[in-house]
């Protein structure tokens, strides 16, 4: 017997999955051609195990993953994906790197390879395909690509970090906007804390949205770690007025952000706990998708938010610390030519742009051919993030990107300095002596 409450919504599910189905069958096709005339032939029989950071957008990983389901049908390379939080890849990259084994490629953050140039596989041939292919790697990922004259990883993608915040809520605060100048700003924090629901950055050790905050705070008041030869100059009246303000802007914080990592900042906003805070637009995805599921809450921070970039300081100019995920093969690996076949193929455009519309915004690109991908065009609350990879400065600084300025990242040296102050666990002259004594280690 036939059905007759077959709805629209029966319909629009069937054609969603026959739409999955065909955009796979397209890309198992590229995949197949592309396999045939690759430089890079996996050896047989290879197998690939690559643990990535764990994802915060599920559609993107669904990208992903289609990606990785045409590359093994193409190739008949079983790539197996593992996934670890943010705070975890690095610690165990550095125990595979140490140890001589683990799995064949590592996906991680800022300049995670710089803390181990010697255990990562030459990918040069790789960088200078795809470069010459897609219109030319932007800068910062030439810096975090390259050790010395070879690359050592290919940074696929950054997490454009930016402020995401409650329209309503900085209305009721007497803004129509996110100032753009620290003073503005913090004035903006301080009438939220007033008039509306605060806002509040992460002070515990999250790798990303901790970091990217407290290096803007930094770097923003004219304050850096080392200079342009790599020397220790925390100790400077700039770190000072960058941590005085860094005190002041965390007295509007809502409580508990002493304990924050990476996920609670996106569970408070998406509570309705703070109006403003900074993230990828993971924060937008997920009220999306929560909308898209006839949740009326979500559907109202949807459309009540939007996102900023981050004020200019006393700088004059912006000092932004956008998220790069680079990838890596190690050399203890037995299938380097089936992994520098993977890592070409991912960044070829009917895989990499698919992927990129996937992420919806929450990634962004290193080749400058992906300006023009759908994406920064589909929703207006997402278009600022499209330049994330040109605006950012990287992991060292004034200084180089090499395995100090990774392991100064991996210490948390800036954000331990600047959340003893906010916490009032440290004085600035006793949190900077800190600072410069872990530094001066890290350099020496």
């Amino acid at each position: 017997m036939i059905k007759k409450d077959f709805t629209r919504r029966h319909a629009l599910k069937t054609g969603a999955a026959l739409a999955g189905a065909a955009s796979l069958a397209n890309l198992t096709m590229f995949a197949q051609a592309w396999a045939q005339a690759s430089q890079w032939k996996p050896e047989a029989g290879a197998k690939i195990q690559l643990l990535r950071w764990k994802r915060f957008i599920q559609s993107e990983e669904d990208g992903f993953m289609r990606l990785v389901a045409a590359f093994t049908k193409a190739t008949g390379v079983e790539v197996t994906v593992l996934n670890e939080s943010l705070d975890d890849v690095q610690p165990k990259a550095s125990v595979a790197a140490n140890t001589g084994q683990g799995p064949d490629m590592f996906w991680g953050l800022y300049s995670l390879p710089h803390l181990f140039p010697d255990k990562c596989m030459d990918v040069t041939d790789v960088a200078d395909y795809l470069g010459k292919k897609y219109g030319g790697w932007v800068p910062s990922a030439v810096t975090y690509g390259k050790s010395g004259n070879q690359w050592i990883d290919i940074p696929v993608a950054y997490n454009g970090n930016v402020i995401n915040y409650r329209q309503s809520m900085i209305e009721k605060a007497g803004f129509k906007e996110v100032p753009k100048d620290n003073a503005g700003f913090l004035e903006l924090m301080k009438a939220l804390k007033g008039k509306s629901t605060p806002g509040g950055f992460a002070l515990g050790r999250a790798s990303g949205d901790g970091n990217a905050w407290v290096h803007w705070v930094l770097w923003s008041n004219g304050g850096n770690l080392v200079d342009a030869n790599d020397k220790v100059i925390i100790n400077s009246p700039e770190t000072v007025k960058a941590l005085e303000y860094a005190k002041t802007l965390s007295d509007t914080f809502v409580n508990g952000t002493a304990s924050w990592n990476d996920a609670f900042n996106n569970k408070a906003f998406l509570s309705g706990e703070i109006s403003l805070t900074n993230n990828g637009v993971s924060i937008y995805a997920a009220a999306k998708a929560g909308a898209a599921k006839g949740d009326a809450k979500m559907k109202e921070i949807m459309d009540d938010m939007n996102h900023s970039l981050w004020p200019v300081g006393s700088v004059g100019h912006p000092t932004e610390f956008h998220i790069a995920y680079p990838l890596m093969i190690m050399k203890y690996s037995k299938v380097p030519m089936a992994c520098k076949a993977f890592m070409s193929f991912m960044m070829e455009a009917e895989n990499y742009g698919p992927w990129l519309e996937s992420a919806v915004a929450y990634l962004t690109h290193p080749l400058n051919a992906y300006d023009n991908n759908a994406v920064w065009t589909s929703d207006p609350k997402l278009s600022l993030l499209r330049d994330a990879a040109k605006r950012t400065l990287t992991a060292g600084g004034l200084g180089s990107v090499g395995e100090r300025a990774a392991a100064a990242l991996a210490d948390f040296v800036v954000l331990d300095m600047i959340a003893s102050v906010c916490t009032g666990r440290a004085s600035i002259k006793d949190a900077i002596a800190i600072a410069e004594r872990q530094a001066t280690r890290i350099y020496r």
